[in-house]
């Protein structure tokens, strides 16, 4: 591929960046605004362990990714199927995200389930979706591909939310929550329409094998391979832990945001849509502005710059005690939110093998990306159930900023570091 991308390979990077338009439907609809507040409000009837339900919840569906994503991106490895893999998480998620439709209050256990089971699916498919990266575009144009789908994913959110902003004029008063729901749906179909192009036109890397495998039993050989000789990978492992830690912080704040705001600041309904479409339109902004940063002065560099911005936002949240306030900090953070995952993305596919692009991508998606998420979406609802105070919990947050930041300066940009199977 050269240097200059054809017609082609250019509508291969927008088939591809369409389907971030099509799953932040999802993260924005179900996970940060729309039916995080349901549960809590509705579902769980607004009682004080909400938090704690819905933190268990999003902790779970991690989990369960994180277990099974590792594997299954080495199998995809093996199959040349990365398609495949994700056309079937992907409908696991819509189908899912649909059935949320049929939870009504006290359903609890049907409501974290159906959760669960949409949110697995709609995290195990970004394994193979960020495993095409590599595949579309040289190495010296990652951070700018990459903030393209980002900031094709905030315009995804933008038009969700403004589709469901009427749906949710009403609060959550009885006669109102039928359009709530309708919204799930809403997000469903979005997500369905904008991932076809995809699977449709997007090209699959082939690669030939001599020898048929099991692709389950490959894949977990080579990730019990790939855990064994770590130490052959040590810039990879160093990135991968602040990495681990400065991204628990990211999916946290995505998770509780709408909580915060509605218990702690007391926003309406109407209010929190307004701060998350706010948030959305400052995620573009930052997406495309930090993948030109990216690319001039270095993934790492623009990481670390995020970072900062990261605790400043979680320091001003603490201490914010206006709506106009928490207005600006939801600005700043959006700004930095899509800016600091897509120069993460940028940075590991810069220092991933390109034999084992899927299966490392696996441990940068499933055991790194969505097992951080166990921990402080956990933490977050446990602080919050034992002290009845929200801003106590936010500022725990910013620990798992700084300790990435501290980690991250261990990380090396400037070689690649390769498997040496001479010295194994």
């Amino acid at each position: 591929m050269t240097s200059s991308p054809t017609q082609s390979n250019r509508f291969q990077i927008f088939v591809w960046t369409l389907f971030d338009f099509a799953n932040t439907s999802f993260s924005v609809m179900i996970v940060a605004v729309g039916y995080s507040l349901y549960f809590k409000e509705v579902v769980a009837g607004g009682s004080g362990r909400g938090d704690l339900l819905w933190g268990i919840a999003v902790s779970v569906s991690m989990l369960l990714t994180a277990l099974i994503a590792p594997v299954l991106g080495a199998a995809a490895d093996f199959s040349s199927r990365r398609k495949r893999f994700l056309f079937g998480f992907t409908i696991v998620s819509i189908l899912s995200t649909s059935l949320l439709y049929f939870v009504d209050a006290g359903m609890i256990v049907t409501g974290m389930f159906l959760f669960i089971i949409a949110n697995v699916g709609f995290e195990g498919g970004l394994v193979f979706y960020d495993a095409f990266l590599p595949n579309l575009t040289t190495e010296r144009s990652y951070g700018r591909v990459s903030g393209y789908g980002f900031a094709m994913g905030y315009v995804g959110s933008l038009v969700t939310l403004l589709i469901a902003m009427p749906l949710y004029a009403e609060g959550f008063v009885p006669e109102n929550l039928h359009n709530i729901k309708i919204s799930f749906v809403i997000a469903a179909g979005i997500f369905l329409l904008f991932s076809a192009p995809l699977f449709i036109f997007l090209r699959d890397h082939k690669t030939k094998f001599e020898y048929k495998v099991s692709y389950v039993k490959a894949g977990i050989q080579r990730v019990s391979e790939t855990i064994g000789h770590l130490k052959q990978y040590t810039n990879v492992s160093r990135f991968l832990l602040a990495f681990f830690i400065y991204n628990d912080g990211i999916l946290t704040v995505i998770s509780f945001a709408s909580i915060f705001a509605t218990q702690t600041l007391h926003f309406t309904l109407k209010e929190v849509l307004v701060l998350f479409a706010i948030v959305q339109a400052s995620g573009i902004i930052g997406s495309l502005f930090f993948g030109v940063v990216t690319d001039k002065i270095g993934a790492k560099r623009t990481i670390a710059i995020n970072l900062l911005i990261w605790i400043g936002v979680v320091t001003a949240a603490y201490f914010a005690q206006t709506k106009e306030i928490f207005y600006l900090v939801g600005a700043i953070a959006g700004s930095s939110m899509g800016a600091s995952q897509a120069a993460s993305r940028s940075l590991m596919a810069q220092l991933t093998p390109k034999e084992r692009e899927a299966e490392f991508f696996g441990f940068y998606d499933g055991l790194c990306g969505k097992a951080s998420a166990v921990v402080g979406t956990f933490l977050f609802g446990l602080i919050s159930y034992i002290t009845n105070d929200q801003r106590i919990s936010v500022l725990t947050i910013g620990l798992f900023f700084v300790a990435g930041l501290i980690l991250l300066e261990r990380v090396s940009d400037k070689v690649h570091i390769r498997a040496v199977e001479e010295n194994s």
